[in-house]
């Protein structure tokens, strides 16, 4: 049970656990050696009253011992006599000075005892403990004196209820002020708690990290444990950041380089392409070998100014540059990406589902139109021939919501977890027969993100379901979910082929 508790909670309990066992082990001490104390006292009086008891019998013959009179002699005293052959006879003086003999159980106490030194005994039918003694007297029978234990018992009752009352009103004031003073201890910690937190919520993959401004005043004497944490967790996340800035600063070199290269690939690209093609066509009398030599310089100039165009595409979005800001109907741009999609591949089968009333969103209409068509030139590509490809879009609580659906073999669980990273292909071995640059589905993640969007993907044998999340310009109902989205998300067909 105590795993579950806290620091404070385990700080407060010992505290007060140590707090009780001192304080109930002064108690128990206190209340042995007071009642040793008061038995010691207790035993000089019972002697001094055998004394007297014993130089009143000594003059009196027989039963004239029991005339109580009560001079010298304390309440609840006990005094008898045992005869050598074992025949007793007793009396007990109350406390109101009546004199009131013993029964047999309780003369049965007596007789089967040797007292030769003062010793407790527990007499029946009411009369309690006492402490008695016997002494000797000249016919061999022996004078027994007792006093009643009961004072003794009262005291030590009443010491033991102050105990219990002082310890229970000890652990009380501990616990409350024990509570504040840990708190007031552990709130070094709490911060040092609070900044770990805060640190685990921030975008630490991504953009730049600035942990300097979330690291608040802590402790750093090294003289207490607590200043120590303080200190070494302080060095920990001025470590990190350290790293963080020399990968930032790493990947910004790296950004602009791709940048700068591919802007500058950009025209000899386009040279290459161009003067390739002006000598396949100009050259009727070419050998067949250097026309398809000429056909491939082309063709791989072609992929290589995509693959040039894409990278500059991927370091302006990772720069953060400000893309076009223009209200744009997403149901005009999934027509158009769909219809040059069905131009591009007749074998499969295009469906898009729009609306009736416009989504809106603000953007950049070029770049949202590159997002649907890469999802859709995805689904060409890694499908076969009679896939079905539905492109449905919708509204729910103000964001415009699109899917892409396909019914081809799904996605393979190991490329799930990297499908949006650059160059990622679940198939390497066509993707080049195909002019797949393996940058499609990250220039989607980019662009989306750059629209303060998401997009997710959910893919099983039989269905695949890429949805794009877009925050809308205008509020607008809730549009009807399209039955041929697997995700529950779209509207009633608009064209379909």
């Amino acid at each position: 049970m105590i795993d579950g508790w806290s620091l404070q909670q385990r700080l407060i309990a010992g505290v007060l656990a140590l707090l009780a066992f001192a304080t109930l082990g002064i108690g128990v001490l206190s209340v042995v050696f007071l009642r040793a104390n008061l038995i010691d006292q207790l035993d000089q009086e019972l002697r001094d009253t055998a004394q007297r008891v014993q130089q009143v019998a000594s003059g009196a013959p027989g039963d004239e011992v029991f005339g109580f009179d009560g001079r010298g002699i304390p309440v609840e005293t006990l005094i008898g006599v045992v005869a050598s052959g074992g025949r007793a006879s007793a009396a007990y003086l109350d406390s109101d000075l009546r004199e009131r003999p013993l029964t047999r159980g309780q003369l049965e106490v007596l007789t089967g005892t040797v007292l030769e030194s003062p010793r407790t005994l527990r007499f029946p039918g009411g009369l309690g403990e006492f402490r008695v003694l016997a002494v000797p007297l000249a016919d061999d029978s022996a004078l027994v004196v007792g006093l009643s234990t009961r004072d003794v018992t009262i005291t030590i009752a009443r010491l033991g209820a102050v105990i219990s009352a002082v310890l229970v009103g000890t652990l009380v004031v501990a616990a409350v002020l024990g509570r504040e003073v840990v708190k007031v201890g552990l709130r070094p910690l709490r911060r040092i708690r609070q900044t770990a937190s805060e640190v685990a919520t921030l975008p630490l993959d991504r953009g730049t990290v600035a942990l300097a401004e979330r690291i608040p005043e802590l402790p750093t004497d090294p003289d207490t444990e607590v200043g120590q944490l303080g200190g070494a967790f302080r060095r920990m996340l001025e470590h990190v950041q350290s790293a963080f800035d020399a990968r930032q600063a790493s990947e910004q070199k790296v950004r602009r380089f791709v940048a700068d290269a591919s802007h500058e690939l950009r025209t000899p690209l386009a040279a290459i392409r161009g003067y390739s093609e002006l000598t396949r066509r100009s050259g009727h009398d070419l050998p067949d070998d250097i026309r398809h030599a000429l056909s491939r310089i082309e063709s791989e100039s072609v992929r290589m100014t995509a693959l040039v165009e894409d990278l500059l595409l991927l370091a302006r979005l990772d720069e953060g540059s400000a893309l076009r800001r223009d209200p744009v109907d997403l149901g005009r741009v999934l027509v158009d990406a769909v219809a040059d999609a069905r131009a591009t591949s007749s074998e499969h089968e295009w469906e898009v589902r729009v609306p009736e009333t416009p989504v809106i969103v603000t953007g950049d209409q070029n770049r949202l139109h590159q997002v649907v068509a890469n999802l859709l030139a995805n689904a060409r590509v890694h499908t076969p021939p009679g896939t079905r490809v539905t492109a449905a879009l919708g509204s729910l609580e103000g964001r415009a919501l699109v899917t892409i659906t396909d019914t081809g073999p799904g996605i393979p669980p190991e490329i799930m977890p990297v499908l949006f990273e650059r160059f990622a292909r679940a198939d390497t071995s066509r993707s080049r027969a195909t002019g797949s640059t393996g940058l499609g589905l990250a220039i989607v993640a980019g662009v989306v993100a750059a629209h303060r969007g998401e997009v997710t993907v959910a893919s099983r044998p039989g269905e695949t379901v890429f949805r794009i999340s877009l925050p809308r310009e205008d509020p607008a109902p809730p549009v009807p979910p399209s039955p041929e989205s697997a995700a529950g998300l779209g509207a009633p067909p608009s064209t379909a082929g």
